[in-house]
């Protein structure tokens, strides 16, 4: 017998009911946005880890651990150094649930 393929997105969707998984998705899916707009932005820049954390004070392991959600606790603070050394705005907003 043959087996059928799940796809990502149909075996996400059934998860996704589980109220525990869903609270711990959504919580590593901000995370992983997070990680990925500082690492285009800082390639879009063409600033290399090693010159971003010297604009943030830091080391590149620092800036390595937090694009690829090794870092366990990003504040808000090094946000907003991150942004303002990307020659950017930290914008931060509350929006309805859909």
């Amino acid at each position: 017998m043959k087996k059928k393929k799940l796809l990502l997105n149909d075996w996400l969707k059934g998860e996704l009911r589980n109220k525990k998984f869903k609270k711990a998705f959504e919580a590593e899916d901000i995370r992983a946005r997070l990680a990925l707009l500082i690492a285009e932005k800082r390639q879009k820049m063409g600033v290399s880890q090693t010159e971003l954390a010297r604009r943030i004070h830091t080391k590149q392991q620092v800036v390595s651990d937090i694009e690829t959600l090794r870092h366990p606790n990003i504040t808000i603070l090094t946000l907003d150094k991150i942004a303002k050394a990307l020659h950017s705005h930290l914008n931060i907003s509350f929006r309805p649930v859909k």
